[in-house]
């Protein structure tokens, strides 16, 4: 693992300009500046939530007439709700290449969806400190092992290994791509890895999914959660996808109707899952844009995204690599593939401050901060925080080129406007829709 420091100056690779790939509702959203003005808006924090596919939009506003009980009604409109609902978990499944007897489980995102699987797993579960909140609370509060990533991937897998060796377990969790550096693990190999030792694997795929096609048979994963938040389908649903006995045994996440066959004042029979975890009215609209969602990125040719993402990752790589003074964060450098997400430091500089130089000046969106990583970011970054700029179906050449450019004039010039303690420019004339304005306490960085 290491801090990158990339101090050369090398120049930006000599490609075309380079379109999105898809349309996103918010590609033409104006950012007014502190220093006068406004421009297009620079969406690079795609890695935290992204805006909706515009043809998420479309299935959804054509859906919304319909929107009925599921399940529960006799009437058209719902016999539609409940149709467009079921037929969304068979799209889900087939993006994400399920077993034909695996259970597509909707639940809010990826972090209720390792809660749930938490509340099943029949023995113990080993996982890496390198997860996601999402994927590391849940095992940390059921007494979980934790393994440490080595300074090589090579040395990580030997680590897990020798783990799994050491003392039997249930389930093996890990992240398919981090959410910190974007570095992709090798899916195929964890899950042999844990099968040979008789764990079952799960997978996030919250940062995997958006980015790489994914085949939970063919790979052998046993557990996959994804958030639509993450998925171009920001409507509150997310999916936990794996084998069917071990939510079939465990008691339901929720209790209430739908997850029910029979009730009596002695006692309850339970459905069998799915519906023995969705209690309460299902979310068929989240349901119905994560499915449209899937849609819209499995049609894409194939390597497409993977190209695309490819050229805008190399170009902002080199951007930043051609900085003075801005490191990388990266895990297993020059070893492992990785998605459109990069994390740095600018010396000199608070992330926290870069963040909001980006945005007051130049009209970018990024993220700072620990990434609900905090473990993770201790290792690579003594426990600072860090800036992240995350690229995706939305991302051009031109937002690349923006921020090395604003990058650089932070290096070479400073800001330009003055900024309080809090890092916060001040004054700050931007003003807010009136939907949005809201007075509160500073936001918790995590």
């Amino acid at each position: 693992m290491s801090l990158h420091a990339t101090l050369d100056e090398r120049p930006l690779p000599a490609v075309a300009s380079l379109p999105p790939l898809a349309e996103l509702v918010g590609s033409d959203l104006v950012s007014p500046l502190v220093t006068g003005g406004a421009v297009r808006y620079v969406n690079l924090d795609l890695a935290a939530s992204a805006p909706a596919l515009r043809a998420v939009v479309d299935r959804v506003t054509e859906f919304l007439p319909y929107c009925s009980s599921v399940h529960r009604g006799s009437g058209y409109a719902s016999m539609v709700s409940t149709s467009a609902y079921e037929t969304s978990r068979r799209v889900i499944a087939a993006f994400v290449g399920a077993r034909p007897d695996d259970v597509v489980q909707v639940v809010r995102n990826t972090t209720d969806a390792f809660n749930l699987l938490a509340a099943v797993v029949p023995g113990e579960v080993v996982h890496l400190d390198l997860e996601h909140h999402a994927n590391l609370l849940p095992w940390q509060a059921r007494g979980a092992r934790g393994v440490e990533a080595r300074e090589t991937l090579e040395e990580t897998l030997s680590a897990l290994e020798l783990e799994l060796l050491a003392a039997p377990a249930a389930l093996l969790a890990v992240t398919g791509a981090s959410n910190v550096t974007g570095e992709l693990l090798p899916v195929q190999r964890l899950a042999a890895l844990a099968h040979r030792h008789g764990a079952r694997i799960a997978v996030d795929a919250a940062q995997w999914a958006p980015h790489r096609r994914i085949d939970v048979a063919g790979l052998g994963v046993d557990y996959l959660a994804l958030s639509g938040h993450k998925l171009y389908a920001p409507y509150g649903a997310g999916v936990l996808v794996g084998r069917r006995d071990w939510l079939d045994a465990a008691a339901p996440h929720l209790l209430g109707g739908g997850a029910v066959r029979e009730v009596s004042l002695g006692g309850v029979t339970w459905a069998a899952a799915p519906a023995r975890h969705e209690a309460g009215t299902p979310n068929v609209v989240g349901a119905v844009a994560l499915a449209a969602a899937c849609e819209v990125i499995g049609s894409l040719p194939d390597g497409a995204l993977e190209r695309h993402e490819g050229l805008l990752r190399e170009r902002l790589v080199a951007g930043l690599d051609a900085v003075a003074g801005v490191r990388r964060l990266e895990l297993w450098p020059g070893e492992a593939e990785a998605i459109g997400v990069v994390t740095f430091g600018v010396d000199g500089h608070s992330a926290e401050a870069v963040a909001h130089y980006l945005s007051a000046e130049w009209g970018i969106g990024v993220r700072d901060g620990r990434f609900c990583a905090h473990p993770l970011l201790q290792r690579l970054n003594g426990g600072r925080t860090a800036v992240r700029a995350s690229l995706g179906l939305g991302s051009s050449s031109e937002d690349v080129d923006r921020l090395v450019e604003a990058l650089r004039h932070l290096v070479d010039h400073g800001p330009t406007a003055a900024y309080g303690s809090d890092h916060l420019p001040d004054p700050d004339p931007r003003p807010l829709p009136a939907w949005a304005r809201w007075s509160g306490p500073p936001r918790a960085c995590s």
